[in-house]
């Protein structure tokens, strides 16, 4: 087992393992970090100083998307789950930090090129790369693999002397000299500061969240009334100083953590809501597995409950509600496992730890820790500060304690005796065991005093002051220590996950200019172009306008000022894309920053005709359109770009071919759940004749007839009733 801090370190570190299905991922980076760097989704902080590795700077689309999956995990878990949140101070004073372990072992071992003193690496790092190198080189057998791989996976948990052993056993040296490599050293990770004018107070920045949320629980359990369980959550920026900050968002020096403290009964840990994710089956990665090396498993959380893979209903219910986060917020769901620790990468007081890996570019990431803490953190402060960090809860059956200790007469004489030392007297023998206590008795007896050391100091207490009693006691109420659930999600690294997931490449859209531009030139020739098909609900504007006639108009003023109106009225982010590209240009643009959905206001939109006040709108994914009431788009936009119902194809379904709903009513209705279309929506679905028609439109388009109405038509034709 591991200490606490040490078991925050390697849950800091975040685990890589290297994976099969990464290459899919890697053969599209170097295109997904272009559009990244291009588009201003982040780059590296300070670059136009030079750049300092570990920190980087998010951009207007990366920030917009990055507070939209915040403001996603804050409904999923804070508002559904019925959680608290605090938000506690990024500087702490060393007395906090100290009292968790962090000061004293928050450390990395680092080892150093002994012919360059300035090349240093991350022991366990270091030892994981040259594992991976010797499972992928030519000629292994199958039982060095399996050596590798239990190496591999214990890297972060050895200790000073085991990860210096293994490194003697396997000759490993400086990766860019080949010099041998110095023995290693504790390297803390922590960022120092002075507080106040004086330099005389120590502090660091918080190293994670958690721990303002351990400090503020007395307070957070008044608020709920008394009542375990419940849970609070935090948000914010957390700070290590990493030897080899590198991978992007992946390994920061400073980065945002979004952790939830659930705290529990020791011995009651059923959830109420277990039954809701018990059939939801996950890859689960099970220690067995790990140290046998072999692969993830299958399993409902359900069963592997019942099975005692997974310790306990809460534990499994905070697993099974990150993984419906995590696809929520647009990761694949085939590339999500969940990794038990190993029984040596686990601190000597939990229970049980998992992490949600994610696989990309880089291999099985860890982006989320879940793990029962048991009651350490509330019971190191609470002893540092002398505050009891308790709860308490009626018994259904009053039971009978036996207490042995001073009698009331005793503990008054002790209090007259000793003054302002008798609260550390007292103290004292208060926390001696029963037979403790019947010892220093005889002593007293025999000798007529006995001694009892207690804050660094010895006090003497007469055979007449030590007056003992065995007291029964009937106990209404059992007070206990709350366990903690902990799932710790990464931030930066969910949506490094994300950007990799949802990315893709696929030729560019145009218009009839754009064809003539580009006739004559082959299949191979044509631009290519990103998409982010980010889900709507965290995309970083939900949608953008585009005049298609540039010569603007009075009506056209005024049709953009009301679209605007209706999109701030339903609180959507936005963007409004003027310029003189084409529109091809301009949609693919936009599907570059994953914006869902395109309003086009054309020449029909300003016209004076059936179709005046009306505008396309597009859908990124499909690039199909459909044309409704302009006044309508913002609330049918706000219901396709939330949690609602309505979905695109419905869209679709509500409204004609050529143009608008038969009726005014029919786009307003549409953004009340399409129900007021009655008949005829029904009908089309009935007859499947949405998907036949985005079928045959489709098909059209990869045929490009110089015909299209003679071609849609004998396709049409040719279905059979």
């Amino acid at each position: 087992s591991i200490s606490v801090a040490a078991d925050r370190v390697r849950r800091a570190h975040m685990p890589i393992t290297a994976s099969v299905g990464s290459a899919k991922f890697s053969a599209a980076r170097p295109d997904l970090d272009d559009l990244i760097k291009r588009r201003f989704f982040y780059r590296q902080a300070f670059e136009i100083y030079g750049g300092v590795a570990g920190f980087y700077t998010y951009g207007p689309p990366g920030a917009a998307v990055k507070q939209n999956l915040i403001a996603l995990w804050r409904k999923h878990f804070v508002i559904e789950e019925n959680l608290m949140e605090v938000d506690d101070t990024n500087i702490m004073p060393h007395d906090v930090l100290f009292a968790s372990g962090h000061v004293e072992r928050f450390n990395d071992f680092i080892v150093k090129d002994s012919s360059d003193a300035s090349k240093f690496y991350r022991a366990d790092k270091l030892l994981e790369e040259v594992m991976e190198a010797k499972i992928a080189a030519a000629g292994v057998t199958p039982e060095q693999k399996v050596e590798f791989e239990k190496v591999k996976a214990q890297a972060d948990a050895y200790s000073k002397e085991q990860i210096w052993a293994v490194f003697k056993q396997y000759a490993i040296k400086a990766p860019e000299t080949g010099a041998e490599l110095t023995e290693p050293e504790e390297f803390n990770l922590m960022f120092g500061t002075s507080i106040g004018p004086s330099g005389l107070i120590q502090g660091y920045l918080r190293p994670e969240t958690a721990q303002g949320i351990f400090l503020n629980f007395k307070f957070c359990l008044e608020q709920n009334g008394g009542v375990v369980p419940f849970g609070i959550a935090q948000v914010g920026k957390a700070f290590r100083n990493e030897i080899a900050p590198r991978s992007g968002l992946i390994r920061q020096r400073e980065f945002t953590q979004a952790e939830i403290e659930f705290f529990v009964h020791p011995e009651k840990k059923a959830h109420p809501k277990f039954a809701d994710i018990s059939g939801l089956e996950l890859q689960l990665f099970a220690s067995p597995q790990q140290l046998a090396a072999e692969p993830a498993t299958r399993m409902t959380l359900g069963a592997a409950v019942a099975a005692g893979t997974v310790a306990n209903e809460t534990l499994a219910f905070f697993i099974g509600r990150t993984y419906l986060f995590l696809v929520r917020a647009g990761c694949r769901a085939d590339n999500i496992r969940f990794r038990q620790h190993l029984p040596d990468e686990m601190a000597h007081y939990a229970c049980d730890c998992w992490d949600a890996e994610i696989e990309m570019s880089l291999g099985w990431v860890e982006c989320v820790g879940i793990a029962d803490r048991s009651a350490f953190d509330l019971t190191v402060h609470a002893e540092a500060t002398g505050t009891s960090l308790t709860a308490q809860q009626n018994l259904d059956t009053p039971i009978k304690i036996e207490r042995f200790g001073l009698s009331k007469k005793a503990a008054a004489a002790i209090g007259k005796f000793f003054k302002k030392d008798a609260k550390v007297v007292s103290g004292a023998l208060a926390a001696l065991s029963p037979d403790q206590l019947k010892a220093l008795k005889v002593q007293a007896e025999d000798t007529g005093v006995c001694t009892v050391e207690a804050d660094g100091r010895s006090f003497e207490i007469s055979n007449e002051l030590l007056g003992l009693e065995l007291v029964v006691e009937t106990q209404h109420v059992e007070i206990f220590t709350p366990n903690v659930i902990e799932p710790s999600f990464g931030i930066d690294r969910i949506l490094t996950a994300i950007y990799e997931h949802t990315f893709s490449v696929r030729a560019e859209e145009a218009d009839d200019d754009d064809d003539k531009k580009k006739a004559g030139k082959s299949e191979g020739d044509k631009a290519k172009a990103g998409v982010l098909s980010f889900p709507a609900e965290i995309a970083p504007y939900k949608c953008v306008v585009l005049p298609l006639d540039q010569r603007v108009t009075n009506k056209y003023g005024t049709l953009l000022a009301a679209v605007r109106l209706g999109l701030t009225e339903h609180a959507l982010q936005y963007k409004v894309d003027e310029s003189s590209a084409s529109i091809g240009r301009r949609y693919a643009r936009s599907d570059e920053l994953g914006i869902p959905y395109a309003i086009t206001i054309d020449f029909d939109s300003l016209e004076d005709g059936a179709l005046a006040g009306t505008a396309t709108l597009r859908e990124r994914d499909s690039t199909l359109q459909a044309r409704l009431p302009l006044a309508d788009i913002p609330a049918v936009i706000a219901k396709l770009t939330s949690s609602h119902s309505l979905s695109w194809e419905e869209v679709l379904a509500a409204y004609t071919a050529g143009g608008a709903s038969s009726s005014a009513g029919g786009a307003s209705s549409c953004a009340e759940d399409a129900s007021s279309s009655g008949d005829k929506l029904d009908y089309l679905r009935k007859h499947g004749i949405a998907a036949t028609l985005n079928d045959a439109v489709n098909a059209l388009a990869d045929a490009k007839p110089d015909d299209p109405i003679a071609w849609l038509s004998a396709r049409l034709g040719s279905i059979k009733q």
